[in-house]
């Protein structure tokens, strides 16, 4: 139990002692999917803190305006959209369904306050992932438009993804990946080519298929 709950986002670096106190006095809820049940739908209310503690569940991320998405999958250890409990919008921009039998620890977002209140390990773990991805999402609007096409590309997939995600994927109509990345079809397929050459990416003409983050990553380097 304690090993398991050291090994979640957000948990790491607390002691056994500290963990001990949580079980006893928080309500850990501990709950089971099926290989396809929902575990949220995108614009669900964001209202409890969820980890993934065993299997896998798969996002799904789309544009609001473009017909572009994104697929990835979360394994387990895990967190769900822990930067959708906080601030004015408190729904989820993805949908959640489990991959494989998984299992999911609950805590509702007044319990996981009190977490907080406990020992600063857990609020600096919290503060750390939320402005980690501020800071990046800034520099992403900063460099919007910048660089090359792959850039812009690596750019959008590491803000949408976890620094574990696997099977990312982006299912797309080519104008609007065109209008994402500002660019147009003629510099986009001579870049998807490229990237694939290059073992970065898989593609088809209406599917790209990311065959290692950190490669892809590379990029931006």
């Amino acid at each position: 139990m304690y090993e398991l709950l050291r090994s979640l986002p957000l948990f790491q670096g607390v002691g056994d002692d500290r963990i001990s106190e949580l079980v006893e006095r928080i309500p850990f809820h501990f709950l089971k999917y099926e290989p396809g049940d929902t575990i949220n739908k995108a614009g669900d209310r964001c209202e409890h803190m969820r980890f993934v503690v065993s299997g896998s569940v798969n996002l799904t991320t789309e544009s609001n305006h473009l017909r572009v998405k994104l697929l990835q999958t979360l394994h387990a250890p895990g967190v769900l959209g822990p930067d959708s409990l906080f601030g004015i919008d408190n729904t989820y921009p993805f949908s959640a369904v489990a991959g494989e039998r998984c299992g999911i620890l609950q805590l509702r977002k007044s319990d996981y306050m009190k977490v907080l209140q406990t020992d600063k390990v857990f609020l600096f773990n919290i503060l750390n992932y939320l402005s980690r991805n501020c800071q990046r999402r800034t520099k992403a609007l900063q460099q919007m438009r910048t660089g090359s096409i792959a850039e812009r590309f690596a750019r959008e997939i590491t803000d949408l993804t976890t620094q574990h995600s696997t099977d990312i994927k982006v299912q797309f109509r080519q104008k609007d990946l065109c209008t994402l990345l500002g660019t147009q079809r003629n510099s986009l397929i001579t870049a998807l080519d490229q990237m694939e050459e290059d073992g970065l990416i898989e593609y088809s003409s209406t599917e790209i298929s990311i065959k290692s983050l950190r490669d892809l990553q590379e990029v931006l380097k």
